[in-house]
């Protein structure tokens, strides 16, 4: 049997929703503060640029800080750099004892991050395309395809060529991924919006009962938590309607 909890993926990316200063920094205690919330109901989280600047003693602490409370970390850096270049960085988030590591390299560079990581517990995911992007930004950016025959591609040169071993990917495209690809290996899928819920800055949002079915193994979910008026409902509220979706799988 799946748990939902430990599929929830939650992003500290954003502080309390604070309408006298929306655009304030997150700083370390705001993370802290939704770890206090919410308790035992939550045990991964994911760390992004916005709190990984704003470590106060390296990002070797700020790790520490979640994985010595026994939450489960993802960092989600984006690495992308020549292949020496990542394979330095994907170093020292071993050493830093991260989970989850996301890349936006090429083929090469993610081959030389699976060799560096070697025996350690990192999984290694690569973004195929942003949930804030879209057809028409694929156009505007000169390629003349779909997102589906996109996100496919990034998908196949990451797990195959970077021996990778997952992807970061819509819950729109999930589905495709397994049909092409096959079960073994990881789909994070971020943007995600229970219904009725506003997507924000994300073109391919999916609710967590939609995401789940179409083969997402893990979920990640920032503002409609962190921003919440009761973030502890809120969570709630997202992990039951992924446990009613992974128990309709085992049924």
């Amino acid at each position: 049997m799946t748990d939902a909890r430990e599929r929830l993926i939650l992003a500290l990316d954003a502080p309390p929703y604070d309408a006298r200063n929306p655009d304030r920094p997150i700083e370390l205690r705001d993370a802290l503060h939704f770890i206090g919330l919410l308790g035992k109901i939550v045990s991964f989280v994911k760390i992004g640029w916005p709190l990984y600047m704003a470590a106060p003693h390296g990002h070797r602490d700020l790790i520490r800080e979640f994985t010595n409370r026994g939450l489960r970390v993802f960092l989600d850096l984006k690495f992308g750099d020549i292949p020496e270049t990542v394979r330095r960085l994907v170093l020292e988030a071993t050493r830093a004892e991260a989970d989850l590591l996301t890349l936006n390299a090429s083929p090469a560079a993610i081959r030389a991050a699976a060799e560096t990581r070697g025996e350690s517990k990192l999984k290694l995911l690569a973004v195929t395309l942003l949930t804030s992007e879209d057809a028409e930004d694929l156009r505007r950016m000169g390629l003349q395809t779909s997102v589906e025959k996109f996100v496919l591609a990034k998908a196949q040169g990451a797990l195959k060529e970077g021996r990778a071993d997952g992807v970061i990917a819509s819950g729109q495209e999930a589905a495709a991924l397994r049909q092409k690809l096959g079960k073994d290996f990881l789909i994070v899928t971020p943007g995600i919006r229970s219904q009725g819920v506003g997507h924000h800055d994300h073109k391919r949002a999916t609710t967590p009962a939609e995401a789940i079915r179409a083969g997402a193994d893990y979920l990640v979910v920032g503002r409609p938590i962190t921003q919440a008026p009761d973030p502890k409902e809120a969570t709630l509220k997202i992990l039951d309607e992924m446990q009613k979706a992974f128990d309709s799988l085992r049924g």
